[in-house]
């Protein structure tokens, strides 16, 4: 069974005045007959809900109810809707708390035959029961006045899907104006009263474009900017409601101190991102850990760090690999690029360099973000643990020199400085040294 008609049907079908008074069993039952599908598809697309946001659902439902795993996917519930499958009796609980109805009312009893309701009588007409329905009509009708179609929503996600490949290689300057533009759509609409589903998916637009502002800024070394919008994207990923989009932004949040301190805050904001992912394998969760390894490794906490960056290589193993393109993604090469942060500041420079080789195999030519120079100044950390200070320092200058102007920001000096701050004592006020930091001071593109 498939679709024949589309989003247009629920948003004509929402404008009826008969079936905004009739409430969502009717919006259910006039898409059933509009568009040929099952009432179980009817329920979902009467919510504005995508498969993948079903599915999602229903794996927080079964967690919330007896904490474990519900393995859907967005294929199963196709069967379920356009195929006439009949899912298995956790799952079809599971659907019934979801949308609020019985099977029948899902259209998926069995064939066992069903007693007939008790007849019902007439009842006189009731003053408080009109006024009641009167009023329950009113609240239909504002719940239904949406000013954002599911079309909408779509190229917004697919403007931030855009502005996430470009974050990758373009200039921090850059993207917090291209991001500033997409987050006033998002806030306009989001400003006006929207269905919850509607409401919840700007709240995740907004989570993601604003954490992205804020590390734009961290990387400018704009702090306080950088934390007052982490703050908005953590408010934004609360109310959205989604237990990842909250871990994601916390370990996204602990790049800030984990660059300019304090660290232990870096390493508790790690540590909440860890337990937000409930240990699922999954790209927010290997992120998770890995940057509790590289923040505890830092602090000193050996022992905590190994056993971090053993968990994260274990679940990175049982995930599905990101895509390399997104900014929102934790690909393999940013796996290393953590690993080899942690080794370097447990001074185990053999697996330090395994690391920093491994991600860099794994940057394509010619690549302009800054993620392949902190791998090279973790690069020149190893050579000054290994008593090679004066190769360490010409490698400083030589990766500094060769990022490009608008990418020559505050994080990337802060690394740089980093590599001085582990030298000898004797060295750190030396000739050499001194022109690091000498040209750690020049503005971009002068150095």
């Amino acid at each position: 069974m498939t679709n024949r008609h589309g989003r247009e049907c629920v948003g004509r079908l929402r404008a009826d005045r008969e079936v905004i008074d009739g409430g969502l069993p009717a919006l259910v039952g006039a898409l059933q007959q509009c568009c040929g599908i099952s009432r179980l598809r009817a329920h979902r697309q009467a919510r504005g809900w995508s498969r993948p946001e079903v599915v999602a659902r229903l794996v927080a439902l079964a967690e919330q109810h007896d904490g474990t795993c519900f393995r859907g996917t967005r294929e199963l519930l196709r069967t379920w809707e356009d195929l006439g499958a009949r899912p298995r009796e956790r799952a079809l609980q599971l659907l019934c708390v979801l949308y609020e109805a019985s099977p029948a009312g899902l259209g998926l009893t069995s064939s066992a035959p069903v007693a007939a309701p008790p007849p019902q009588q007439l009842q006189p007409p009731d003053p408080l029961h009109e006024h009641a329905e009167r009023t329950r009509r009113a609240i239909n009708r504002t719940l239904a006045a949406s000013t954002v179609s599911p079309g909408e929503l779509d190229l917004l996600d697919e403007r931030l899907d855009d502005a996430r490949r470009l974050y990758v290689t373009a200039a921090p300057e850059q993207m917090i104006q291209h991001l500033l533009g997409d987050l006033g759509d998002i806030q306009a609409l989001a400003a006006e009263r929207q269905p919850a589903a509607a409401q919840s998916r700007l709240s995740e637009l907004t989570a993601i474009a604003s954490t992205l502002v804020a590390d734009a800024y961290m990387k400018l070394g704009r702090l306080p900017e950088a934390q007052r919008w982490y703050g908005t994207a953590r408010l934004a990923a609360d109310d959205a409601g989604n237990a990842e989009l909250r871990a994601r932004v916390r370990v996204q949040t602990a790049m800030l101190p984990y660059y300019y301190g304090p660290l232990r805050t870096a390493a508790n904001l790690a540590r909440q991102a860890r337990l937000l992912s409930h240990g699922r394998p999954g790209p927010t969760a290997v992120f998770a850990v890995a940057a509790e390894a590289r923040a505890l490794a830092r602090l000193g906490d050996r022992d905590g760090a190994q056993a971090a960056i053993r968990l994260a290589k274990d679940l990175y193993d049982h995930c599905q690999a990101d895509q390399d393109d997104d900014a929102w993604a934790f690909p393999e090469r940013r796996l290393w690029l953590y690993l080899s942060g942690a080794h370097t500041a447990l001074g185990e420079t053999g697996q330090a360099r395994h690391a920093q080789h491994q991600a860099l195999a794994l940057y394509p030519a010619g690549h302009t973000g800054i993620d392949p120079a902190l791998l090279r100044l973790e690069e020149a950390m190893c050579l000054v643990i290994d008593h090679s200070p004066t190769e360490a320092l010409q490698l400083t200058v030589h990766t500094y020199e060769q990022v490009p102007g608008p990418h020559r920001t505050a994080i990337l000096g802060a690394r740089a400085r980093d590599v001085i701050a582990i030298l000898p004592t004797p060295l750190q006020s030396g000739r050499p040294a001194r022109q690091v930091a000498e040209m750690l001071t020049l503005p971009s593109g002068q150095g």
